[in-house]
């Protein structure tokens, strides 16, 4: 019977989320109507009849999964509370513990007095309680905390490094979906309050998350955090240029660099006339060695490569072997991906086999697959096959393979898959192979989701996967839950369901917030129903509080 109410008191929350104040509804009587069921409902409702002529109460429809119960803290003087103590048997409402997992975060009904001693302004207890559940390691807690002053204190100084401290409280939480949150946090204070104390914070955690999202198979990410880097490094390199050139100019050389520049453009207006007589010259600055030459030999690099002979694949390799410029070896490496022809695909191989430079043969991957040539997805398939590649390039070569729309490549990754030896390389492949909505694909990803010999784990991914890329019909998947013996698989697939935007799926979540035999699924269902944009739910969920469910199996 506690359930019962446990899931009843759950249910009613949502309503005030979805429908809005149930007074202003016309739903007050049936609520009383409802109360005499549950003696402890109508003793609430009586407390709460203390709180006549309480504008403010009409807030309680912006209560997002029943956390901003926890303002009530806040209400010192208000007479009529104690009806509240009624609930005092549903244990504060911690039996709903489970359903933090799915985002919803409960708070006990006791302890409605003010908080002792005076402070500066209202959110300043939330604030600081926020940043003591950040020290004790409370991280889900800590972004609910955060995200409640802006909720209650909208005007409050501390509104603007909230959402910093959130979405830290996120990026520590650690999982995907958390660190989407916090990316969006972090993008929101930046439009919003572009003064905030924590902006330079901020920028740093986002550069952080990217990465962590790109090296999680996050295309977009990727391509952030490589921008990033790109435009820090013209401005580091801006700054170095112009610290040279002054203390040059202290020392009197500074003419060393105007001779470089001519040089280049002599360089450059010889190549574009006539390229046979360049490239040799190219080829000796290449191998110059002085100290003076540095400048020279990375411009010459880039120039070498815009004239596409049969000596520049060679020349660049060479630069790649044997120059002591890390830069001009990465240059090199990099420039190799535009010329075209085996030659050049060829010498990548090459050094992505036999360089002892990481960050080289991260660049040899990234040059292999811009070809986009056979021979060159050949030799990154045959990389990652090999047994003394390094985990980290061998995720790397597999998210690469992944971007391409290559049948041949699908198909390597799918038979790679049984091969691999750790989650976070099948992890990498699963991500692949859900980004190309082919039937094959589909397939064996719900292979996959079924397995019963496969980890949890990669079953779990597999089936999100699969149901994110819009290839498996939603009847499909609607039978599998009747069909899937395993509690994980279907709380998965319940969150599954509440991605999906068919019709059919909200049918099916109501279905399980009805009737499942599951209580924990059925609170789950509920939470996402709460969610829903469906015009249908709010009258679902005041459905479910009149006529009851079923009672939950032990």
């Amino acid at each position: 019977m506690l359930s019962k109410r446990i899931f009843t008191a759950m249910t009613l929350a949502v309503v005030l989320q979805v429908a809005g104040p149930l007074a202003a509804a016309g739903q007050e009587d049936t609520l009383r109507s409802r109360a005499s069921d549950w003696p402890d409902l109508s003793s609430a409702l009586e407390g709460l009849a203390g709180l006549r002529g309480l504008s403010a109460l009409e807030g309680l429809s912006a209560m997002r999964s029943m956390s901003a119960l926890r303002g009530l803290r806040g209400l010192s003087g208000l007479q009529g509370l104690g009806g509240l103590q009624g609930l005092s048997e549903l244990g504060s409402l911690s039996a709903l513990g489970s359903v933090s997992a799915a985002g919803v975060e409960l708070w006990g009904l006791d302890g409605l007095s003010a908080p002792a001693g005076e402070v500066q302004e209202p959110a300043d207890s939330l604030y600081n309680l926020g940043r003591r559940e950040l020290n004790r390691g409370n991280y889900r807690r800590a972004a609910d905390l955060f995200r409640q002053i802006r909720r209650r204190y909208p005007r409050s100084a501390h509104v603007p490094d909230s959402y910093y401290w959130e979405a830290f409280a996120l990026y520590r939480e650690g999982s995907t979906g958390d660190l989407r949150s916090a990316l969006a946090l972090l993008d929101q204070q930046a439009g919003r309050y572009e003064e905030a104390e924590t902006r330079s914070e901020a920028e740093v955690l986002a550069t952080r998350i990217r990465g962590e999202l790109a090296r999680r198979g996050d295309a977009e990410a990727a391509q952030r955090v490589t921008e990033r880097a790109r435009a820090a490094a013209e401005r580091a390199e801006a700054r170095e240029r112009a610290a040279e050139e002054r203390q040059r100019e202290r020392r009197g050389i500074a003419v060393q660099e105007e001779e470089d520049d001519i040089r280049v453009a002599a360089l450059n207006a010889l190549l574009q006339m006539d390229a046979e007589s360049a490239v040799p010259i190219l080829r000796e600055v290449l191998e110059r060695r002085d100290p003076g030459s540095v400048t020279l030999r990375r411009k010459a690099v880039f120039l070498l490569s815009q004239k596409r002979t049969s000596e520049t694949a060679q020349i660049l390799l060479d630069a790649v072997r044997n120059d002591p410029d890390e830069e001009v070896r990465a240059q090199a490496v990099f420039w190799l991906s535009q010329v075209p022809g085996e030659q050049a695909v060829a010498a990548l191989d090459s050094v992505l086999l036999h360089s002892t430079d990481r960050t080289v043969q991260e660049k040899a991957i990234f040059a292999l697959a811009q070809h986009r040539s056979e021979r060159a997805a050949r030799a990154l398939r045959q990389y990652v096959e090999r047994d003394d590649v390094p985990e980290d390039l061998q995720e790397n070569a597999i998210f690469w393979l992944g971007q391409s729309r290559s049948g041949e490549n699908q198909a390597f990754l799918r038979r790679l898959y049984q091969r691999l030896r750790g989650d976070e390389l099948r992890e990498r492949v699963i991500f692949a192979l859900a980004q190309h909505r082919s039937e094959e694909n589909r397939r064996w990803l719900m292979d996959l989701a079924l397995n019963p010999d496969e980890s949890m784990e990669m079953r779990k991914k597999a089936l999100f996967w699969a149901g994110q890329s819009g290839r498996v019909p939603i009847a499909d998947l609607v039978r599998l839950y009747d069909s899937m013996d395993d509690r994980e698989m279907r709380e998965q697939l319940v969150f599954v369901y509440s991605q999906r935007r068919e019709r059919e799926a909200v049918d099916k979540l109501m279905d399980i917030a009805r009737a499942d035999p599951d209580c924990e699924l059925r609170k789950k269902a509920v939470f996402w129903l709460g969610q829903s944009k469906d015009s249908r739910v709010a009258d679902f969920l005041l459905e479910l509080i009149n006529e009851g469910a079923p009672e939950c199996r032990p």
